[in-house]
């Protein structure tokens, strides 16, 4: 049952539902793809790190180089000392201290000595009882606690002390603190922040389906015996076969929302600030006030607290009314002039207690919904005022108003890594700061587009202006001063930004001490692209000729360089694969560079070394580059490459480099060792000695697997006979090892930089060589002789063997395996010097055959995993997503698109090639809509919007744009205000558009740019040939352009009116990239724990899974995808463990933190409702577990519709719940539409089919229905006997069923001629009809989901334990130096669990 891997985004890292044997099984792929990353040793070891740095990514994961070695002792890589710190951290006592506020009774907090007095202050603010109160101190034994200690270094403070609450007299800031907190908790349950994207607010709709019956906060505990009262029938949306796609139900209303109003109106008064003898009487501001009850009120905010004077809105009269009801805080003031108030405030304070706090704490980025109901917009003072300064945050909290972003950014860089505390402490604070500079960097160039910041170079026109604010520096993605005019112009401009910040992330991921690179931000906004930067100290007062010192400012014309960089650089070059070369400068001499020239170093005036413009960072993509002269490999040439791109900057994604990186290294190991086995071979025949026996079982193309193609490189025959003679000298386990191994990540393993003493120990030496290569195990021993860098050690002949695999592969060193790219091949201006002539040919050879391997590899691989459902995208993200893992970049779609079309088993990847179609027009529309937006003033957006996506999606054939009235549009007034705006001016050429014309310029689009061909010339004909939804369409194009649209139902295919107006647009937001810094010891954790689990060692993994989720929020904080990923795979352990109540609770953490992260309607939001169903359905929850099924369905439906694989699986859950609360002709729509998916996608001899007959044969067998029910058993039968053979269990099981059923049809069938021949008063005997069990629905529920619990009896447990035992002596032998590990279980003898 195991075939399906969750589509995750490269960030979570890959825990699978079906995880623990997946990761194994075709996990092996995935392992490669989705992780691989620069490692500091995972226990603060130090000099081991250079060594065991990897290729380094930092979008994806970051994986420990040599995987599942650091298990729950971690420490036997890193030393004990800084493991006696880790359980300082981690393992940190608490203790309780009693607090005491004014007019409550005390009461009891836990706390930790970690802990900071601010952190009390906090939780005080939040507490129901405490909520109202911003201005205190905390005072132990009256003395004031400093708000930035550590609880642990106050004097006095221990288990029971007595906290007091003092009021402290307010400031004009801290007045201004406590009315923000008050607007805050007014709106607390208001989602209206959610629908607008501000303050890192989001959606989540999970509290409506469970209705508050999870877990021990349940209003009302339901157990599973109440089958009377579940009302089971879905909307008819939901039900198999149903056309009809609503949007409305995606965001359902939440009842809670409906805000009970405590205050109509809290306003700044217009009588602020107060004039001086005011000022000297204490008042710090006035507010305004309508209370529910249409009281108006003019209230004094002073030292002493607020109270009602006698000002009205047109007479100034400070002086206290007569009862001035003066109070410390708002609150107190208002619950004693509004009962109302006094009433609702209590209530919504209740009830915002009660929402989990994973529905109310902001997300670190900004996450941004796609449709919204209407809402009302109220008045709301802080929001006006936040508007109109250049507030960001709380910065009023930090002194000197503006953040320098750069030296925040670049500190927290050099903070001390040395040991685990300390490393944490530096994630976290690199994390905050990133995440806030993205949500400046996101608010500035909203602010720039939208015209309201003036340009630095205001003189000249809008496309050449740069503006700062709030200490970014913002540029504009346009050619301006024909900088790119050889590289494609406005597109190369469009495209450097995102190559730039892929460079700022890897080289932020290798993290190398004293190499900087700027805050980096591209957001795309109204049709613009925006790249956002931290700026370098002192840039700004230089010639940018003076200041670089490294690299070129002219393509390579004129280029510098410097002795400091070099080193720097030197440093990051083995992770990046970035070769040291020289270049040559105007002057002909030869200037040595360790990145391509368009990499300029400068040193700011704060002495740091930074680099920027790394938008050449990876080596070009010659598929997408002609060059005269150049041929490319047949591979490539075959597909008809080289093509014609828009710009020349196209380059390879890094993801590529590492595999090609890999798939070269697995090659040059099986050449050395074959090589080496031979002169062995040699040596005993001459010594009489008999040659070595192999075992000859040919694992069934495992090998082909390693080495799926030959690259057309000159020694191909050599790989080819390596090929061939791999396949006889396999030893026995190769056939499993080649598919447990988690792939190695490597790159120079045998360097250079690890020879100690000419003893050298490589990371990944052994053991998971064997595994990886069939016909190794053997060689293993000989080849691990190679690795002595300078030969000492070496006989001539062994040396003789690495040069000539070091020659066939490319390596650039001749002593040992080390692939690297010169990034300046093919760059357009540089020039290279004479003596390097045969390294430049061998670079473009490495850079062809990195090419070819692409297309005959990495696309192949990708359409493989595809069809045995290891990678199952459902939308265009996902799609997207599995595309970058593999390293392919979504240029290539056309291409995939096209082979997928060749292939035989093309109808299994239908929902691939449907979703990649639909990912290719969204994207073409996304080209054409931002050059129409760039059009558009901004008084006509919305009409512009609407009229784009009536052209887009509407069947009415001439929709006509609704111009702004002309009072709006004075000749005049636009004129002048031309070159204000980007893009600004009467430009009303968008109004012309067509949908026919819009449809033909994305047929031209998808030709020019994805070299597709798209029938196609209106929407009607798309949705028909490719089986479509309008609505699907709709959301692809929304989420990429950042439209918000009105929430209601669409009429698409009205052919009388368009389907949208211009009032149904709300809004538009910026799409926003930036980096992702990572946790990298939570991450090792993590994956050491998911290896444990692998392995069956389950507690042990749980333990090292919690203490990967501490670590995440250590450096996360609570909300992030990673943290999710941690959720989902504890939750999934404690069900197997047993504990169902511990499995709801923080399963149900995932999907919230899933629809607050990822959004609410992303397809791993829909994996989480299904699994949270599930544990429902085993905590008895049946109600919930059918509503939470039926909410997945609805969103899965939405988002890529019935006809996918994932639909199955949903479906199969569905039915069994049905059947298990009886409701068996529901229960049958839905199994037999899973039967019918699972058929066209895994095929009608699939074991997943045989499971799908049987569960419908269940159902028709509890209706009596037998011989219907005995016609699928045979079925599911057949399969098992062709599939498992007669002797199987399943095979028994079914044959079993079916004599059962033919029992149970005989008996019935007696009695039915009984009744014919003697009608009434025939003796019949009771038919027995089984009511299925609880506990075989969820055994079934079990299966389906891939949770397989196989009872071991005691001796199945020893046998194991002997097992593990021997393997390890095996590996001890093998390599003596290596500390032992455990190694994974090979596929036949582990325990599946899943």
């Amino acid at each position: 049952m195991v075939s399906k891997t969750d589509d995750i985004p490269a960030s979570v890292p890959s825990c699978n539902p079906t995880e623990f044997a997946d990761e194994a099984g075709d996990g092996a792929q995935d392992g490669k793809e989705t992780s691989k990353t620069c490692v500091k040793d995972s226990c603060g070891c130090g000099p081991s790190a250079d060594t065991a740095m990897v290729n380094g990514d930092g979008a994806h994961e970051r994986t420990e180089a040599a995987d599942p070695k650091q298990d729950a002792s971690s420490e036997t890589d890193g030393g004990e000392d800084s493991n006696e710190q880790e359980v300082i951290v981690i393992q940190d006592t608490g203790f309780t201290v009693k607090i005491q506020a004014p007019g409550t009774e005390p009461f009891d907090l836990q706390v930790s000595p970690q802990e900071m007095v601010q952190e009390i202050h906090q939780v005080l603010m939040d507490r129901e009882d405490t909520c109202h109160r911003t201005c205190f101190s905390l005072q132990l034994d009256g003395n004031v606690l400093d708000n930035f200690a550590e609880l642990k270094s106050i004097e006095g403070l221990q288990e029971g002390s007595l906290l007091k609450v003092v009021e402290e007299p307010y400031t004009v800031r801290e007045a201004r603190i406590h009315v923000r907190h008050i607007r805050d908790l007014l709106k607390s349950l208001d989602p209206s922040d959610a629908y607008n994207g501000v303050d890192c607010n989001s959606l989540s709709f999970l509290s409506i389906f469970t209705d508050g019956d999870l877990g021990d906060s349940g209003k009302r505990k339901k157990k599973g015996n109440e089958l009377e009262q579940i009302d089971c029938t879905p909307p008819e949306h939901i039900l198999p076969g149903s056309k009809d796609r609503p949007l409305v139900p995606l965001q359902p209303q939440n009842k809670d929302w409906k805000p009970m109003q405590c205050l109509k109106v809290l306003t700044m008064s217009g009588w602020n600030p107060p004039p001086g003898n005011r000022k000297m009487h204490g008042d710090l501001m006035y507010l305004c006030m309508v209370t529910v009850e249409e009281r108006h009120v003019s209230v004094t905010a002073s030292t002493r607290g607020f109270y009602l004077n006698q000002s009205t809105t047109y007479n100034f009269n400070p002086k206290p009314s007569n009862p001035s009801f003066l109070s410390h805080s708002l609150v107190e003031l208002l619950s004693q002039i509004s009962p109302a108030f006094k009433k609702n405030f209590t209530a919504m304070q209740k009830k915002r207690v009660q929402r989990h706090p994973f529905e109310r704490i902001a997300t670190p980025f900004q996450v941004y919904s796609w449709t919204a109901p209407q809402l009302d917009h109220a008045m709301d003072c802080v929001r006006a005022e936040d508007a109109y300064t250049s507030r960001l945050g709380y910065e009023e909290h930090i002194p000197g108003q503006t953040r320098d972003w750069n030296e925040e950014l670049q500190t927290t860089r050099e903070l001390p890594r040395k040991n685990l505390p300390e490393r944490l402490l530096r994630e976290r604070a690199i994390f905050k700061v990133h995440s806030d500079f993205a949500a400046a960097a996101t608010r500035g160039a909203m602010a720039v587009i939208d015209g309201n910041v003036m340009a630095i170079n205001p003189g000249e026109e809008t496309r050449m202006q740069m503006f700062i604010w709030n200490n970014i520096f913002f540029s504009l993605g346009f050619d301006v001063r024909d900088h790119y005019r050889e590289l494609g112009g406005d597109a190369a401009a469009h495209a450097a930004p995102t190559n730039d910040l892929n460079g700022v992330r890897a080289y932020g991921a290798v993290d190398v001490e004293g190499l900087y690179t700027l805050g980096t931000v591209v957001v795309d906004y109204r049709g613009y692209r925006v790249t956002a930067q931290s700026i370098i100290p002192g840039i700004l007062e230089r010639e940018q000729e003076q200041s670089v010192i490294y690299g070129s400012i002219d393509f390579g014309k004129t280029v510098v360089t410097h002795s400091k960089y070099l080193e720097l650089l030197e440093k990051t070059s083995r992770q990046l694969k970035v070769h040291r070369h020289n270049v040559l400068n105007e002057k002909n001499e030869a200037v040595e560079l360790c990145s391509s020239v368009e990499c300029k170093g400068i040193i700011g005036n704060d002495g740091r070394h930074y680099i920027l413009d790394l938008l050449r960072t990876f080596p070009p993509d010659l598929n997408f580059l002609p060059v005269d002269g150049e041929e490319l490999s047949p591979e490539s040439q075959r597909q008809g490459f080289p093509r014609q791109h828009r710009h020349r900057l196209a380059c390879l994604r890094q993801e590529l480099i590492e595999a090609f990186v890999e798939h070269r290294y697995l090659l040059f190991m099986k050449m050395a060792a074959l090589q080496l086995m031979q002169q062995k071979a040699n040596r005993d025949a001459k010594a009489g000695v008999p040659a070595i026996t192999e075992t000859a079982e040919a694992p069934s193309g495992s090998n082909a697997d390693t080495v799926p193609t030959q690259t057309s490189e000159s020694p191909s025959a050599a790989a080819a006979s390596a090929d061939s003679t791999g396949r006889t000298e396999s030893s026995a386990p190769a056939a499993t090892q080649e598919k447990s191994s988690p792939k190695p990540a490597v790159n120079g393993v045998l360097e250079p930089a690890a020879t100690v003493n000419g003893e050298c120990k490589s990371p990944l030496e052994g053991k998971e060589l064997e595994e990886s290569i069939p016909g190794l195990a053997r060689a293993k021993e000989l080849a691990e002789t190679l690795v002595a860098e300078d030969g000492s050690c070496i006989d001539p002949k062994s040396r003789e063997v690495v040069l000539n695999a070091c020659k066939a592969v490319g390596s650039i060193s001749n002593t040992s395996f080390d692939i690297r790219f010169n990034p300046d091949i093919f760059s357009p201006g540089v020039r290279f010097p004479d003596d390097s002539a045969d390294d430049i040919q061998k670079q473009k050879q490495l850079l062809k055959d990195a090419a070819a391997f692409l297309v005959s590899c990495q696309i192949p691989s990708l359409v493989k995993d595809c069809l045995d459902h290891s990678a199952l995208p459902m939308d265009g993200a996902t799609l997207t997503e599995a595309l970058r893992q593999r390293g392919i970049n979504i240029r290539y779609l056309g291409t995939v698109l096209k082979f997928v079309d060749k292939t035989p088993a093309k109808v299994q990847l239908e929902h691939f090639y449907r979703i990649g179609i639909s990912e290719l027009i969204t994207r073409c529309a996304k080209h054409i809509f931002k050059t129409y937006l760039q059009g558009v003033e901004l008084s006509a957006l919305s009409a512009a919007v609407s009229h784009f996506l009536n052209c887009f999606l509407s069947s009415f054939p001439d929709a006509v744009a609704h111009l702004p009235p002309d009072e709006l549009v004075s000749r005049r007034k636009s004129r002048k205000r031309r070159n204000r705006v980007p893009g600004g001016g009467d430009n009303t050429a968008w109004a012309s558009l067509t949908p026919n014309e819009l449809w033909k310029n994305i047929a031209s689009e998808a030709k020019s740019y994805y070299h597709f061909t798209l029938q196609c010339e209106s929407v009607d004909q798309v949705v028909e040939k490719y089986g479509f939804q309008k609505t699907t369409l709709l959301r692809e194009i929304s989420v990429k352009t950042g439209i918000q649209i009105l929430m209601k139902e669409y009429n698409f295919d009205s052919r009388h009116k368009p389907a949208f107006t211009e009032e149904d647009i709300l809004n538009i937001f910026p799409v926003v990239k930036h980096v992702n810094p990572k946790a990298s010891d939570a991450f090792h954790f993590f994956q050491s724990g998911q290896a444990k689990v692998q392995q069956g060692f389950l507690k042990e993994g749980c333990e090292l899974i919690n203490e990967a989720l501490n670590l995440f929020n250590n450096v996360y904080g609570a909300m992030h995808v990673e943290i999710c990923a941690c959720l989902r795979l504890l939750a999934r352990l404690n069900y197997i463990m047993g504990d169902h109540a511990e499995a709801l609770s923080n399963q149900q953490k995932a999907v919230l933190m899933s629809e607050r992260v990822l959004g609410i309607e992303h397809p791993n939001t829909i994996q989480e409702y299904m699994h949270l169903a599930l544990y429902c359905f085993a905590n008895g929850q049946l109600s919930t577990a059918l509503k939470l099924l039926y909410r997945a369905r609805y969103l899965m439906l939405l988002v890529s519709g019935e006809d996918h694989p994932e639909m199955a699986l949903l479906d199969s859950n569905i039915g069994l719940v049905l059947h298990g609360v009886m409701e068996y002709d529901l229960s049958l729509r839905f199994l037999e539409n899973a039967l019918a998916v699972n058929t066209k996608y895994h095929g009608s001899r699939s074991l997943k089919v045989a499971l799908s007959h049987h569960l419908v044969a269940r159902v028709y067998e509890s209706k009596a229905e037998f011989r219907s029910a005995l016609q699928h058993e045979k079925e599911g039968y057949t399969i098992y006997k062709n599939q498992m053979g007669e002797a199987h269990e399943k095979t028994k099981e079914s044959s079993e069923f079916l004599k059962y059923l033919t029992q149970q049809a005989v008996s019935l069938q007696r009695t039915m001629n009984e009744i014919y021949k003697n009608g009434s008063n025939a003796s019949i005997t009771p038919l027995k009809f089984t009511a299925p069990s609880m506990a075989s629905v969820l055994e079934q529920l079990n299966i389906i989901n891939g949770i397989i619990f196989i009872p071991l009896s005691q001796k199945d447990l020893e046998n194991l334990k002997a097992e593990v035992q021997r393997r390890q002596q095996l590996q001890e032998l093998g390599k003596s130096e290596d500390p032992a590990e455990d190694r994974p279980l090979e596929l036949e003898d582990r325990i599946p669990i899943d």
